[in-house]
């Protein structure tokens, strides 16, 4: 009986992350759009629904109805795989996210964890990474030489961005000596957010972020300009929509990893004061959880509508000659500082 009560609840959990997944990157775009039109003295989306409240809606239906055109000359199977790539990658990554403390329910304690590994920063490390094999093998399956430039650009910037990455999150494992996202979150109760203890680390690791969710101004696999659309120039319909959905929904999960990761996760002062039940201090837990996931998306496109787009020599010097040294020098004062 325990083991069908372990399963349904599994299944409810999976169920609810992956919904709210898919309907927050949904309304992302319209947050974008709407926050894009405010700081340029615009009005933005308003035709669909009340304010525009519908628009994602309706592009959703658009997508899913219009043509999915494949060029002649493409790789067909590797076309169509490119982009159902790119999303299940960018949905993997929920699996080990620890959205709260845990729900008693009819006698049982219900983590809101899906998974709980004592590795589970390198889960998400490893399933970040196969993003780059989406763009990458539908850029090249299209045939076209601007979709090709674009992997070739996408593949160099996000391994180049990686490493910078993988270095600042050694530091913080070693601050924390564990790779469990659980336990790591854990050690940030009362305030003590690693934030305060690797600010150089959540520097390095915020930049390398956008870097690998190709958001402005690391968004050189899609220049327009020079690139037409970039890995995407040849497709239409829902396989052009799971490649901007997956977007979206890496940008989701790059504000989640950070908000557990740096901020607390679904920690916050005076947790333990409140005087609550335990499921009311959890469900408070998981609402602040989200607010800093949001507060952080905010982010996102704040820089987005901000900064112009580096030149591509630029992105590459940054991402080697001042974030890799930046990260390994930030890796070696943490190990000595740990051993003093």
């Amino acid at each position: 009986m325990l083991d069908l009560f372990f399963i349904i609840q599994k299944l409810i959990l999976v169920s609810a992350v992956l919904a709210i997944t898919l309907v927050i990157a949904m309304y992302t775009t319209y947050a974008e759009r709407k926050l894009a039109a405010f700081f340029q003295d615009r009005v933005g989306p308003n035709r669909a629904g009340p304010f525009g409240i519908l628009q994602p809606l309706a592009d959703g239906l658009k997508f899913m109805f219009k043509e999915a055109f494949i060029p002649a000359n493409a790789n067909k199977f590797l076309f169509v795989l490119g982009p159902s790539i790119s999303m299940i990658a960018a949905c993997m990554a929920c699996g080990v996210i620890p959205w709260g403390s845990s729900l008693m329910i009819m006698g049982h304690e219900v983590p809101l964890q899906i998974a709980d590994l004592n590795v589970g920063v390198l889960y998400l490390f490893g399933v970040v990474s196969l993003g780059v094999y989406g763009i990458m093998i539908g850029g090249w399956a299209s045939n076209n030489k601007y979709a090709l430039l674009s992997t070739i650009r996408a593949s160099s910037q996000m391994i180049s961005y990686e490493i910078a990455m993988g270095i600042a999150l050694i530091a913080l494992t070693l601050s924390t000596g564990t790779l469990s996202l659980k336990e790591i979150v854990s050690l940030q109760h009362g305030g003590h957010w690693n934030v305060w203890v690797q600010p150089l680390g959540f520097i390095i690791f915020i930049i390398c972020a956008f870097a690998e969710t190709n958001r402005m101004p690391f968004d050189l696999p899609e220049c327009e300009t020079e690139l037409v659309g970039g890995y995407h120039t040849e497709y239409s319909g829902m396989q052009l929509g799971f490649y901007l959905f997956a977007e979206y929904i890496n940008m989701f999960v790059s504000s989640t990893v950070m908000a557990a990761l740096y901020f607390g996760g679904f920690n916050f002062p005076f947790l333990n004061s409140l005087g609550l039940s335990h499921n009311l201090v959890t469900l408070l837990g998981v609402g602040v959880f989200f607010a800093k996931i949001f507060a952080l998306m905010f982010f996102f496109i704040w820089i987005r509508w901000t900064i112009p787009r580096f030149r591509y020599d630029q992105l590459m010097r940054l991402g080697w000659k001042v974030l890799m040294p930046l990260a390994i020098f930030n890796m070696l004062v943490t190990a000595v500082l740990i051993l003093l």
